[in-house]
């Protein structure tokens, strides 16, 4: 269990974190989401004691710097290019081994687990961006952590990867262990994550499961199709509905309560050929929960 109490950071007047408080539960996968500048990577350095601030976070009820083994209690991995050039795969995890007691063997093991037993003689500065990843995954894991905390660890990755990543991760929350992951990628997000903590300019704006966050910032819409749009349209207008005709033909009702646009439809003698609850995305729930906060906001052309 992870509970970050209190969590605070200013640069000047502006706070970047602001009196931030959750908990992430062992045996889910965790997505921490944000617009840019919403304060995300700040938030992971507090938990870690890595920024100065107020706050603190608790990992199994210690901070991470009362932890006796931090690196067989908590993985870490915000910045996967935090590596020597010149040092090769193996150099560089047989370091940090050697510097946290853990057995050689175990750095031959997570080489294998990330994919880099190929290329383990390989200096780092030659990696691309994918293979640092797959890297600093090996170094998040190189304890076997019951905790992990993963900073954009998809970026880079090739779609083969991204899957792969999300199958180890998945794979490791079912073990029991808690997982703390960040990412920029939505739709993967929406396959990765059990539950939510979602931050606007510092502050927590949810702190929930992924089907709670969706529903919770959906527009509940019915769609229908129907050899007569124009009048199933008018007909539930007349009934209370907000209903219009989309260009393909479809008719969009707000609401929840297909079972009586199917009884209206039904009454006027209109076939219908389609009634189904329109979902919405994670990206849209995304946008309509953070549309207050998002600090960098382009303009169409």
């Amino acid at each position: 269990m992870i509970q970050a109490r209190g969590l605070g950071k200013r640069y000047g007047d502006v706070p970047a974190v602001d009196n931030l408080s959750f908990d992430v539960r062992p045996g889910v996968v965790t997505g921490f989401l944000g617009p840019n500048g919403a304060g995300k990577s700040t938030t992971m350095r507090l938990m870690l004691g890595l920024d100065h601030g107020s706050g603190r976070t608790l990992f199994d009820g210690q901070t991470y710097a009362e932890l006796d083994d931090p690196l067989r209690s908590v993985g870490v991995m915000l910045d996967a290019r935090s590596v020597h050039p010149k040092r090769t795969a193996l150099g560089h995890l047989r370091m940090i081994a050697a510097g946290a007691g853990i057995c050689p063997s175990r750095v031959d093991e997570v080489l294998g687990l990330v994919g880099l037993s190929n290329v383990a003689d390989k200096r780092a500065g030659g990696f691309s961006l994918g293979m640092q990843q797959r890297l600093g995954l090996a170094a998040a894991l190189l304890g076997d952590p019951a905790t992990l905390i993963l900073d954009e660890p998809a970026n880079g990755l090739d779609p083969e990867g991204v899957r792969w990543l999300r199958d180890l991760l998945k794979g490791l929350a079912r073990e029991g262990r808690t997982i703390l992951v960040s990412s920029h990628l939505l739709n993967e997000m929406a396959h990765l994550a059990d539950s939510l903590i979602v931050i606007g300019a510092g502050r927590l704006l949810a702190a929930e499961s992924v089907s709670e966050f969706v529903s919770r910032n959906s527009a509940q819409r019915i769609v229908a199709r129907t050899d007569s749009p124009e009048a199933l349209a008018e007909i539930l207008g007349r009934n209370g509905f907000r209903a219009h005709v989309e260009p393909g033909g479809a008719v969009v009702v707000e609401g929840h309560d297909s079972k009586r646009v199917a009884e209206l439809a039904l009454g006027a003698g209109l076939l219908v050929t389609e009634l189904t609850q329109a979902r919405t995305s994670l990206e849209d729930a995304f946008f309509h929960a953070t549309a207050d906060s998002a600090q960098f906001r382009g303009h169409a052309a």
